[in-house]
């Protein structure tokens, strides 16, 4: 009995011996040292609980892999005065959890471009790009070109296409050197689109230093990996696509509600655009230990930049 620790698992223990034994409510109290007045109390739902655990469940229904801590994050952003407590208990209640899924051991490789040992220390510092698939209800192939800025964990691109080459690659690099600056890295696997000659030398003209991982390595470009991962379970794993231009879409708007309205658990539940917002904010341009943000050079500040020509 002395794992009965709450109220109501003593409760069930008293109704369960009285049930079992033909013992009275009095006798089954003592044994497993309740007491009556707890016994008898019945709970008294709050007003709001009904419409709380409604909303609690669309949450859980629109994003199924979320936990309850973030759940509650999204709650109080709504408006919501709720505790993780009281949605941790409402959730349990409720029969609410995140399927698991197995992990697999993975061992830290050992090469100098691993986001483990030169890690992003602000904003723009270093950025990551990697590529990830799917295909349209019609069996066509849908290919993504992903960038997140691994300081910040904003998603910076999110292309879609039936194929996207080195040039498409170039071309939206340039639009977002263009509106944001020109970070000092980026980080990347050794796939053909990103070794292309083209990249490597567009990417030294602008004075972007290139860090290739060891190849079948993914782990070492662990960022890009993360935001796969929930980029699949979130968006690609519950999303159907007709065709090309209803994808756009759908990425578009995925792409606003990861930047705006999804707590992140690695920055304390903001969301990517409010954790850079308070780096903006900051005179010293720190927050969780980070060194100072730098600014980063605009695309159009050489004067003797241009685009190279695709071979």
């Amino acid at each position: 009995m002395s794992q009965l620790v709450s109220p109501s698992r003593k409760r069930a223990a008293v109704s369960e011996l009285e049930r079992e034994f033909a013992i009275s409510e009095r006798r089954a109290c003592e044994v497993v040292d309740q007491p009556r007045s707890s016994h008898r109390y019945v709970p008294k739902p709050r007003s709001d609980e009904e419409s709380l655990t409604k909303r609690m469940r669309e949450i859980a229904r629109r994003r199924p892999r979320f936990g309850y801590r973030r759940v509650a994050k999204m709650l109080r952003r709504e408006g919501w005065r709720v505790s993780n407590g009281r949605v941790h208990r409402l959730w349990r209640k409720e029969g609410l959890k995140v399927p698991q899924k197995p992990r697999k051991t993975r061992y830290l490789g050992t090469g100098d471009h691993a986001c483990h040992l030169r890690k992003a220390e602000f904003k723009d510092h270093v950025w990551c790009w990697d590529f990830i698939f799917d295909r349209t209800m019609s069996g066509a192939t849908l290919k993504w070109l992903t960038i997140t800025d691994e300081f910040t964990r904003e998603s910076l691109a999110l292309k879609v296409d039936r194929s996207i080459t080195a040039e498409d690659v170039i071309d939206t690099l340039a639009e977002l050197f263009a509106l944001r600056g020109v970070p000092r890295a980026i980080r990347s696997d050794n796939g053909p689109e990103f070794v292309a000659h083209s990249i490597r030398a567009w990417l030294a003209r602008v004075g972007v230093e290139t860090l290739y991982i060891e190849p079948g390595s993914p782990w070492q470009n662990g960022y890009a990996e993360s935001f796969h991962s929930r980029f699949r379970d979130e968006f690609l794993a519950v999303e159907l696509f007709e065709n090309l231009i209803e994808a756009r879409a759908a990425t578009k708007a995925y792409r606003h509600d990861y930047n705006h309205e999804r707590p992140h658990s690695s920055l304390g539940y903001l969301t990517p655009m409010e954790f850079a917002e308070s780096l903006g904010r900051s005179e010293a341009g720190t927050h969780l230990g980070a060194a100072s943000v730098r600014a980063t050079p605009s695309l159009q500040q050489p004067p003797d930049f241009t685009q190279p020509i695709p071979s």
